[in-house]
């Protein structure tokens, strides 16, 4: 494969060892040894492959829904980053691979680690066909994809309990201590007080619960009769332990 890109040389050195200026002499730069053909080679295959790559985060995702801004984000990135990386080794090394990195950074709100990987998945093939290497960008991504689409079908890793945080708000009149334990006993594996804080003014108070709940669970019924205890007033179950920075000890 390296035979194929024979063009990724140190270009900064002259046939004489003389160090040249590719920006004072700019056709002492290597960028014209760049033909069609492989710069199309690299760049094309990195883009099928994030084409590829979008397939697959859409199977994967298909039940549980993604966003379309988000795939054509993992179409682009390898894109990108192989034409980066393609000129970053025709131009004498003036940038280094950690350069590559700094300069195409994917920024996002915090989400499902799951959907981060995705992205270095994407950056990875992306590298593998800027370098060269674009034989082994497909057989990483063949072997990769393949291992996805498994897990995600077998659900490998799934757990029958569901780690989740509770919020219920209640009046500053009412002695919480002890109140919804019955009900939390009732309707959770485990379940433990990790915060209390005033809102409103202090007319309210919000208790912050973490609690482990099965998925035989009827969530309706647990959450109106917490409603019943805490005056009907506002109850979140957040499906993440940890969106509201509740941490274990």
């Amino acid at each position: 494969m390296m035979s194929a890109f024979n063009f990724f040389g140190n270009i900064l050195t002259s046939e004489s060892g003389d160090t040249t200026d590719i920006f004072a002499n700019p056709s002492a730069s290597a960028i014209s040894e760049i033909t069609i053909k492989q710069f199309g080679l690299c760049v094309g295959a990195a883009l099928v492959i994030g084409f590829l790559i979008s397939l697959v985060y859409i199977f994967c995702h298909r039940k549980e829904g993604y966003s379309q801004s988000y795939v054509l984000t993992m179409i682009m990135l390898p894109t990108i980053v192989s034409l980066i990386l393609l000129l970053i080794n025709t131009t004498a090394g003036a940038l280094s691979l950690a350069g590559a990195f700094t300069l195409v950074r994917f920024r996002s709100v915090p989400g499902d680690p799951k959907d981060i990987a995705y992205i270095f998945f994407a950056m990875a093939a992306g590298v593998a066909c800027g370098i060269g290497y674009v034989g082994f960008g497909v057989v990483f991504f063949i072997i990769l994809a393949i291992v996805m689409i498994v897990l995600s079908e077998t659900n490998f890793g799934g757990a029958k309990i569901n780690h989740m945080t509770l919020k219920i708000t209640i009046p500053e009149n009412l002695d919480y201590q002890g109140v919804f334990e019955p009900v939390l006993a009732k309707y959770t594996k485990f379940s433990k007080l990790r915060r209390v804080k005033t809102s409103n003014f202090g007319t309210l108070f919000e208790l912050v619960y973490s609690v482990d709940i099965s998925d035989n669970i009827d969530q309706k019924k647990f959450i109106d009769e917490l409603r019943a205890l805490n005056g009907n007033m506002t109850i979140n179950l957040v499906f993440f332990r940890y969106d509201d920075k509740v941490y274990e000890n």
